[in-house]
């Protein structure tokens, strides 16, 4: 009887283990299925070996566990801008987002004449080449000398068609797309900065096809449902799967409302971006850790170089002052989604087109009492400008946006609202 008792208690104990286990599976988030082209884009955006020193790939400065954006606390919390695959080599802003940009559109003027779409902060990344900018965007890193640092498009090609992907370049691009002759030397040419390799003008001509290709598979990638999930609180909750908090509904209020931050970060829809996809100079003041400043080589104005955003890149395209001066200091207006999505709950991460704000919080006070506090005297990290109670001058005092913030009036408990708001955007939310 005693033995019965126990067999019973045992066979008990395991049913609940595995009602345990089975809820525990139903309330975990379905790993998306991808598609040939996705699982192709997934192994390139992985891949370390796609850059000059075989050490860095896509993920190194966007990472999925942070929102698709900065991964290492320890540059977030400094300059912000992340360490190339060439060691001292650093870019000169912070790493963007790259879930929900491929929802971006071609660059273009409004009937306002507000300039909209593009990727990157400054919207170089038109999507005039392959008709969308997150491909665009994809094809610059991989041979940016501060980034990935590869010295030629065809190493690109060289090493994804030789790469053991669970699905090959030619399985999505078709059998010929690799059929290239690479010279004997091409393993030393794209260990080498500046080199170029000997092609013939055949297969030269596939190599720039090819590398398109490359760029449209990253962002069907990053378009895909394990990039831009939608499974946050936020989504939950108008699918009446979740409930906001009051404090959670009080800043969802203030976000449309007195904040006046939907005017740009538009939030009506189901399936809401969080961004107008337009650019603002908000008054962001110079980060002074960005290392980019003792880059001499590919910065020679040192400490003095001023980040003009979208101005400074339609200058550099050959606009007419009349259309680029305008836009001098202006970055694009990035997706809220993810903007609180930690890898752990004291991580740092970085905001605003540089990093120089560390915290929500701090972001959060800056918009609501840029005009009202007194202005640094100097150079100030964001941690001396909190201590004095003041903030930094704008690094570029020309086309500051003073309608939509600066002096929102709002109370620290509002403030503290807002911010929860912010906090029900990330994905991967537990319905």
């Amino acid at each position: 009887m005693k033995n019965r008792r126990i067999i019973l208690i045992s066979l008990g104990l395991t049913a609940i283990a595995v009602l345990i286990i089975a809820i525990t599976a139903a309330a975990q988030p379905e790993t998306p299925t991808l598609t040939p082209i996705e699982e192709l884009g997934k192994s390139m955006y992985f891949d370390t070996a796609l850059s000059i020193n075989n050490n860095q790939s896509c993920a190194v400065c966007h990472g999925p566990t942070v929102g698709w954006t900065g991964p290492d606390e320890e540059f977030n919390a400094a300059g912000a801008v992340y360490e190339g695959s060439i060691p001292g080599r650093f870019g000169n802003r912070k790493p963007p987002s790259a879930a929900y940009a491929t929802t971006s559109p071609v660059l273009y003027i409004d009937k306002k004449g507000i300039w909209t779409g593009g990727n990157f902060w400054d919207g170089r990344a038109t999507g005039e080449k392959l008709g969308n900018p997150a491909a665009d965007q994809a094809q610059g890193p991989p041979l940016n000398p501060l980034e990935m640092g590869n010295p030629d498009p065809a190493c690109i090609i060289w090493k994804v068609c030789g790469a053991s992907y669970p699905v090959s370049f030619e399985d999505v691009w078709g059998t010929g797309a690799c059929s290239i002759v690479w010279p004997a030397d091409i393993a030393t040419t794209c260990a080498t900065e500046g080199a170029t390799a000997t092609l013939s003008d055949a297969d030269r001509t596939k190599v720039i096809q090819d590398y398109d290709y490359f760029g449209l598979s990253i962002a069907v990638f990053e378009a895909s449902s394990e990039v831009n999930a939608y499974t946050s609180k936020w989504d939950y909750s108008l699918m009446g799967m979740a409930k906001l908090t009051k404090e959670e509904r009080r800043g969802m209020a203030i976000f449309e409302g007195k904040g006046k931050c939907a005017r740009c970060h538009v939030s009506s829809g189901q399936d809401a971006l969080f961004t107008d996809y337009t650019y603002d100079n908000l008054g962001v003041p110079k980060n002074p850790e960005n290392p980019f400043y003792a880059e001499l080589t590919y910065n020679p104005l040192g400490g003095d170089w001023i980040d003009n955003g979208l101005g400074g890149y339609l200058e550099s395209a050959g606009y007419d002052e009349s259309v680029s001066a305008p836009e001098m200091g202006k970055f694009k207006v990035p997706t809220l989604r993810n903007v609180d999505l930690r890898s752990s709950p004291d991580f740092i991460k970085a905001y605003s087109h540089n990093g120089w704000f560390k915290s929500l919080e701090t972001i959060v006070h800056f918009y609501n009492t840029r005009d009202v506090l007194p202005t640094c005297l100097g150079e100030y990290t964001e941690a001396q400008a909190l201590a004095e109670e003041c903030w930094p001058a704008p690094e570029v005092s020309e086309n500051i946006n003073a309608k939509e913030l600066g002096n929102l009036g709002l109370s620290p408990g509002e403030e503290a609202d807002l911010v929860a708001f912010l906090k029900t955007l990330s994905d991967g939310y537990m319905p």
